[in-house]
């Protein structure tokens, strides 16, 4: 059993859309994968969510709603979300909305971020029990990775592991029990796509005092947040988590 599931929650700006496919594409270009491989079911549009077993792992994608809207889609798929991670059903990866839909689905609680907008390429920090976690044993203590959130994970669930942290967020990584694991950053970004959205955030980012042109200038390259991305399906496709 080696196929994916892919809970995509939202849809990215069209102009990024029509250049370079939406997020599950972009999850499938990132790991590498085929998109026989993939299943894809949208829960922003109400679609079915399926047994999580049949499946080898779930990656749930980011949004441009917020979970505080507490939408009817959000609330089933946090449930399922939160069943699938306390079950040990199969490895689950939440990103971005995603890893703030697991938590709230299991106990934490999610809210604006009073430091505000993070976005950009950012420099990130692990924590001390990430030495011991099978996805992040082998990331360095800091590292690079791409972000752009307004809400984050304000309270983690009892029980739940940080491993790693940004200067404005303290849950930038969790882990909810022993197969689900959430990234506030974006491991499926390319620089390319994170410099699309600050072009078309702009306006937006200037309102709120930050600087696009210097956002644009600290772009590159995240090479140790996309191999978390690559090790977390490869060694769910295996059996090793």
């Amino acid at each position: 059993m080696d196929r994916l599931l892919i809970l995509q929650t939202g849809t990215t700006l069209p102009r990024l859309a029509a250049r370079r496919g939406d997020f599950a594409a972009w999850f499938i270009r990132a790991v590498g994968l085929r998109r026989s491989d993939v299943d894809t079911v949208r829960v922003d549009r109400g679609e079915a969510l399926p047994s999580a077993g049949r499946f080898a792992a779930v990656l749930v994608t980011g949004s441009a709603s917020m979970v505080t809207e507490r939408a009817d889609w959000s609330e089933r798929t946090a449930a399922w979300l939160a069943l699938a991670a306390r079950s040990n059903a199969v490895p689950v990866l939440g990103i971005c909305y995603g890893h703030q839909l697991l938590a709230h689905g299991l106990g934490g609680r999610v809210d604006w971020n009073p430091l505000g907008r993070q976005i950009g390429t950012q420099s990130l920090q692990t924590a001390a029990q990430a030495t011991t976690d099978p996805l992040f044993a082998a990331v360095a203590p800091g590292f690079r990775a791409q972000t752009t959130h307004q809400q984050s994970v304000i309270e983690a669930p009892p029980g739940a592991q940080v491993l790693a942290s940004s200067s404005l967020d303290p849950h930038q990584a969790l882990r909810f029990g022993e197969r689900a694991w959430g990234l506030q950053f974006h491991p499926e970004f390319s620089a390319g796509i994170m410099a699309g959205y600050i072009r078309g955030r702009r306006e937006r980012l200037v309102s709120e005092g930050l600087d696009p042109a210097r956002l644009l200038r600290e772009c590159g390259p995240t090479p140790q947040a996309r191999w978390l991305l690559r090790s977390f399906v490869r060694l769910a496709r295996v059996g090793g988590l």
